[in-house]
């Protein structure tokens, strides 16, 4: 079952820019781009490391223990491989933003 996950304001990433969200019993990855903003789990599925703390390339975060890059929009690696960070969608009502997971 899905639950929405309310962003605190002071939580949310400047435009172009990124922060770790700890909410919910999740370490949730934001990223703000091109006025949009994306939510995967903050650990990489091949190692764990810190996909927030990995280099952003447009919509493309890279993995910072392996290089592994992810598409930050469906979680997806970039070259072919089926591995996936988990991507959250995230929606702004009544100007509060959620995540939903589950």
């Amino acid at each position: 079952m899905s639950q929405q996950v309310l962003i605190p304001a002071h939580k949310l990433p400047a435009a172009g820019s990124r922060a770790i969200v700890r909410e919910a019993g999740l370490s949730l990855a934001l990223f703000s781009v091109e006025g949009a903003l994306y939510a995967l789990d903050d650990a990489c599925p091949h190692s764990g490391a810190s996909l927030v703390m990995g280099k952003l390339d447009g919509w493309r975060v890279r993995c910072p223990a392996h290089g592994l890059w992810f598409d930050i929009r469906t979680g997806c690696m970039s070259a072919a491989g089926g591995l996936a960070a988990r991507s959250y969608p995230v929606s702004v009502v009544d100007g509060q933003t959620f995540v939903t997971v589950g």
